[in-house]
């Protein structure tokens, strides 16, 4: 993949193309089809989203970015602990750097839990232009079982042989995990919170939570709905954290009408 510089950081990314092959090249902003961008989980990377963005390309017709944060896949490795407002400064000061150096302009963002909330954030600031957001998996506010679940990672990553799993997606899988492990059970963030950041939305919002994630209950879309009355939820049974992997197809034909129709 080739890299771009945001944030103070080497960025790696993938530019995907519905008619053409070459995933380098800046996209041609002749074309009135949005682009799409993807942002991952708190443990993901653009290697991690596997096959999805391209299944979503094909579908859809759109091209697409996806990218590694800083701390992921062979991104820049994180050299410092992570503050409670993390996911603001990527909303805020590192995806608007990304998208004016490749020339995306109001593109649909395309959220994975941490990625979801980051995708919120930067809408919600209402300083950039966005045609609408996916959200799979979102987090508006932190609930116990999110907190319990990551406590649970934690003895997981200690115990078995999480860390080489997760070293096949990025350079230093230990800096990676504990960088998002530290900050979610840091008693400080307990009090993060965007629910209030996000009720002037009002571009198209499709919200999508699995009845058995394991991360976080409906209350984080209901909670959303909530600020955002036309936002349209989707709630998927048999059905954990990442949407997009257990249940590609119907997340597939859910994105493919929400992306049609803007």
């Amino acid at each position: 993949m080739p890299y771009l510089s945001a944030g103070g950081h080497r960025i790696e990314y993938q530019l995907l193309h519905a008619a053409a092959a070459d995933s380098s090249t800046t996209r041609d902003q002749a074309t009135d089809r949005p682009m799409l961008v993807f942002l991952h989980e708190g443990l993901g990377s653009a290697s991690l989203w596997k096959d999805f963005p391209a299944a979503v390309v094909q579908t859809t017709g759109c091209d697409a970015l996806v990218y590694s944060r800083h701390g992921y896949g062979k991104s820049d490795r994180v050299t410092e602990a992570r503050g409670v407002e993390y996911m603001h400064r990527e909303a805020l000061e590192v995806l608007p750097e990304i998208l004016a150096c490749l020339s995306v302009h109001a593109p649909i963002l395309i959220g994975h839990s941490d990625g979801a909330s980051i995708a919120l954030i930067h809408a919600g600031a209402g300083k950039w232009p966005v045609r609408g957001l996916v959200l799979m998996a979102p987090h508006v506010f932190v609930e116990e079982v999110t907190v319990t679940s990551i406590a649970a990672a934690k003895v997981t990553f200690e115990t078995t042989d999480l860390a080489t799993k997760l070293g096949r997606y990025h350079d230093d899988a230990v800096s990676t995990f504990w960088g998002w492990n530290d900050i979610w059970l840091h008693p400080p963030f307990r009090e993060w919170s965007i629910e209030r950041e996000i009720a002037g939305l009002r571009m198209p919002l499709l919200a999508v939570q699995g009845v058995d994630d394991e991360y976080g209950t409906m209350e984080q879309i209901r909670g959303i709905a909530r600020q955002v009355p036309h936002a349209k939820l989707m709630e998927i049974p048999e059905c954990g954290h990442s949407p997009h992997r257990d249940q590609p197809d119907a997340l597939i034909r859910a994105a493919v009408e929400f992306v049609g129709s803007r």
